[in-house]
Parts: structure tokens; C-alpha cells; sequence
């Protein structure tokens, strides 16, 4: 009985106690990147936009700067310019685009984001028997490994983005940021809490320079191909129009696809994503200014003073920052027109009942570094 009750207890200091991450987190990084290893090795490569994306900037590279007549096998290019450019460092580094030279490069970037998403955790003081469940997405090694998509570039910035505000990098965390978006528009979901992270962390005025350094970023990205046509340039790159085509959904199946395509149901979809933001706004992404929602608006419309903002910088912790960007992330992509109505209820309160303690860091009374 004594055995047993010891090997419980080790049991339930290797998952809860933050001191075994040091040997688990490079660890389970060694047996991801063996299983990299052998997922490249053994099971086969599934062309979906790959080749689309090589003939795409194979046209960028021949001189091609009018957005609306890139094309690839899949159809127009519909991505920002800096997926443009990725995919173009990709052309030259994979030989024209050699897949298998491209499954090399994105193990690496799978792996370096893996390492990033466990430093982002440690930050956060995500306990340890949470980090396995990292290497254990089917979907994600498929993703980096069988498909190439840009979203692991997207991704990849948007987690230093994430760290670098973690970090209180306020600055290169919104380079990060803008760079993420410049790959892919799917991005702009995290964008709600970014505002609210730094609205609170560095005050009204210094929020709205990193949100004109986000849009000056995404100018200058774009520069190359507005002297030529701006209008074709933006429609394409961040086309809020687009439809998800009923024949991808699975589980809306139900509602029928006249109603799925129908502007109502997309209105509705609107809605409800809305909603529920302001529902987490009101309740959970507020809690670092110590004020109602009342109050907060009032502080953004009338700042406080030097010392009242400090106070509330200093409960912005790296805690709040990651359950912040993840939960409006997670919140966005639940309101995707392919998600069934039960995983969504299931899925908002869980995340709401699962942040229902103030997540202000316990050691927001100490000073930190200052700020950039």
C-alpha cells in the first residue's frame, strides 16, 4: 500500500510539477523528430496545393506582378504576398520544387514551431502532462509533412508572435504578427486579442502605433505588386467575400446546401462569432484592467494615468497572453461554416468554464523588465 501510494504520488508530480520539464520537453522534441523521421520516410507524400503553389510564384519569379492573373492547377492565387515570397524562397531551396526537398524543410519548420510551442507553454506555467499531447496530432504532422500547406508558415509566425509578446517584445511581436497575416488572411482571428493584450499592456496610444506598424507592414509587403493593380492585389490577397463550398462540410450537411451558401446563414454565423467575443471580452479578457466592460471602454476613450497603466501591465502575464490569442483563435475557427453546432457549444464552454479563474500572473506584484 505504502509502494502504491509513493508511485501514485510520483505519478502526480511528473504531470503537475513544471521542474520535470526540463528533461520531458527535449525528450518527447528527439521521439517527434524520429517519428518526422519515419513519417517522411514510410508513408506517401498527398499532392493537394503543392504543385499549385510552385506554379503560382514560378509566374512571380517570370516577372508576373498582376495578382488576378497568377494562377496554379487549384485556381487564382487568393494568399498575401508573403506567402508569395515563402513559397518562393521554398522554389530555390527545393530545386523548382522538388517535394521530397519540400518535406525536408517542413519537418525543420515543424519542429522549430514545436520547440517555440513548448517555450510558449513553459512561459505560461502549462503544466506537464499537457506537453505529449503535443506530438500526438495525427492531423498536425500530416499538415507539415504530407501536404505542405502555407498555413505552417502562417502558423509558425503567429507563434513567435505569441512569445515575443509573451516576452513583452511588443514590437517584434507585431512584426511576427503582421508577417503571419501576410501569408494567410486566417490569421486576422487571433487580431482581437492582440488589441485587447495590448491595449492593456502598453496603454491606448502605444497599442495604436503597433496596430499602424501591423497595416504599414502589410503595405510594404504588398508593394511590389499595387504600382500594377492594388484593387486585384487586395480583393484577392483578403477576399472576406469568399465562400466555403457545402461540398467540404461535414457536419452542416444537415441544414442542406441552399441554406449553408445562403447569406442568412453566414450572417447568422457573423453574429454568433461576434457574441460570443464580447461574451469572453466581458468576462475573461478584461480582467488585467480591473474594470467592467463600462469601465474598460472608458479607459480607452479617456486613458489612465503613467502609474494606473503600470498597474495594469504589470497582470498582463504570459499566461494571459497565451489563453488570450489561443481562446479567440479557437473561438473564430469553431464559427467556420464546418463545424457541427454541438462541437461548438462544447468547445466555447469549455474554454469559458476552463478560464473562469483570473488568469493575472501571482507575480504581477514584482516588477518586470522594461518594456520595448
Amino acid at each position: 500500500m505504502g509502494s502504491a501510494a509513493k508511485l501514485i504520488d510520483f505519478g502526480l508530480d511528473l504531470a503537475t510539477n513544471p521542474k520535470h520539464l526540463r528533461w520531458l520537453c527535449p525528450l518527447l522534441f528527439i521521439a517527434d523528430a524520429f517519428l518526422c523521421t519515419l513519417i517522411v520516410w514510410r508513408v506517401p507524400y498527398t499532392e493537394i496545393d503543392w504543385t499549385a503553389y510552385i506554379e503560382q510564384v514560378t509566374q512571380y519569379i517570370n516577372g508576373e506582378r498582376d495578382y488576378t492573373r497568377i494562377k496554379g492547377g487549384t485556381g487564382p492565387l487568393v494568399y498575401p504576398a508573403a506567402h508569395v515570397y515563402v513559397y518562393t524562397a521554398l522554389y530555390y531551396l527545393t530545386k523548382g520544387g522538388n517535394i521530397l526537398y519540400g518535406q525536408i524543410v517542413f519537418g525543420g519548420l515543424y519542429l522549430g514551431t514545436l520547440a517555440l510551442v513548448m517555450a510558449c507553454y513553459r512561459l505560461a506555467e502549462v503544466p506537464p502532462y499537457v506537453f505529449p499531447l503535443l506530438v500526438l496530432s495525427k492531423r498536425l504532422h500530416s499538415v507539415y509533412l504530407l501536404r505542405l500547406f502555407n498555413d505552417c508558415f502562417a502558423v509558425g509566425a503567429l507563434w513567435v508572435a505569441i512569445y515575443a509578446y509573451q516576452k513583452r517584445v511588443w514590437t517584434i511581436g507585431s512584426v511576427a504578427y503582421s508577417w503571419a497575416l501576410g501569408i494567410k488572411m486566417s490569421v486576422l482571428l487571433a487580431l482581437p486579442a492582440i488589441g485587447i493584450i495590448l491595449v492593456q499592456a502598453v496603454g491606448v496610444g502605444r497599442a495604436l502605433r503597433q496596430a499602424l506598424l501591423i497595416s504599414q507592414l502589410q503595405v510594404l509587403i504588398s508593394f511590389p505588386f499595387l504600382p500594377v493593380n492594388p484593387v486585384g492585389y487586395f480583393s484577392r490577397a483578403f477576399e472576406f467575400t469568399r465562400v466555403f463550398l457545402f461540398k467540404w462540410t461535414v457536419s452542416w450537411r444537415f441544414v442542406g446546401e441552399e441554406r449553408f451558401l445562403s447569406k442568412e446563414f453566414s450572417i447568422a454565423l457573423i453574429f454568433v462569432h461576434l457574441a460570443l467575443l464580447i461574451l469572453f471580452l466581458a468576462t475573461r479578457w478584461i480582467r488585467p484592467s480591473s474594470r467592467p466592460l463600462s469601465g474598460f471602454i472608458h479607459m480607452i476613450l479617456q486613458p489612465p494615468g503613467p502609474a494606473v497603466q503600470r498597474a495594469i501591465s504589470l497582470s498582463v502575464s504570459p499566461q494571459f497572453v497565451l489563453t488570450t490569442i489561443l481562446t479567440t483563435n479557437t473561438i473564430g475557427t469553431n464559427m467556420s461554416s464546418e463545424l457541427v453546432v454541438g462541437t461548438l457549444a462544447v468547445t466555447v464552454f469549455g474554454i469559458w468554464w476552463g478560464t473562469r479563474k483570473d488568469f493575472v500572473d501571482k507575480r504581477a506584484q514584482k516588477s518586470r523588465p522594461g518594456d520595448e
